[in-house]
């Protein structure tokens, strides 16, 4: 596995430097920003793993930064903030954040957390465009692009991150509390029909492909490729 990297985007110098050292320990290139203006510029001049932002910064913030971004790309995004109400992380989710932590936390948490997010779409794919044989699919997982037949389809973060865990487990039946403590983590305390919800999605945007992901009736989903 190629190193990854990381953008950091904190106002506070101290704190910053603190995460910046416990994943320079864990073997990450690191990339700091100050705030989210800052830290669309380093996206355009460098190849960017995952982002880890706060989301009270001068300049532009988190949420602000959390948007545009996904308005490009489906890197990875970990919120991180001071604020811990439930509405709060509602609206980062809706605005494409993967996960949430707030302060104060372990940077060794941190760390694992990181590791996890981007575990589930590493490892079975390769560093380029990979065709899933016996399908028309073909998944680029540092791109965060899927094509079918050629042609690129645009998959939201939590439809691509479904996808790829669904294509590692080819064959397995994935219980929809699998993939909800996969994709969103296991203190995601939201309704569990979320997970029907985004297969529902992504399934429509897949086209000829969804027949790829079969229900599985009372118990949840299976990737399956045809004979």
């Amino acid at each position: 596995m190629s190193q990854r990297t990381l953008l950091i985007v904190e106002d506070e110098a101290r704190l910053r430097q603190v995460i910046a050292d416990y994943f320079f320990q864990a073997k990450w290139n690191v990339v700091e920003a100050e705030n989210g203006r800052e830290a669309l510029s380093l996206l355009e001049e460098n190849v960017i793993d995952l982002i880890i932002t706060d989301i009270l910064m001068p300049v532009m913030d988190g949420w602000e930064l959390c948007t545009t971004v996904r308005r490009r790309s489906n890197i990875p995004i970990i919120m991180l903030t001071s604020k811990s109400e439930d509405e709060d992380k509602l609206r980062g989710y809706k605005m494409g954040s993967d996960d949430y932590i707030g302060k104060p936390f372990s940077p060794m948490v941190l760390v694992a957390k990181a590791n996890n997010l981007l575990d589930r779409t590493e490892g079975f794919i390769s560093s380029s465009e990979s065709v899933i044989k016996g399908t028309e699919l073909a998944i680029n997982r540092p791109a965060h692009e899927v094509k079918i037949n050629g042609k690129a389809i645009s998959l939201g973060p939590k439809e691509f991150d479904i996808l790829l865990y669904l294509v590692k487990n080819r064959g397995i039946v994935l219980s929809r509390e699998s993939i909800l403590n996969q994709i969103w983590g296991y203190n995601y305390d939201g309704d569990i029909r979320v997970v029907d919800t985004q297969i529902k999605r992504l399934r429509a945007k897949i086209g000829n492909a969804s027949d790829l992901i079969q229900t599985i009736p009372r118990y949840g989903y299976k990737f399956e490729v045809r004979a």
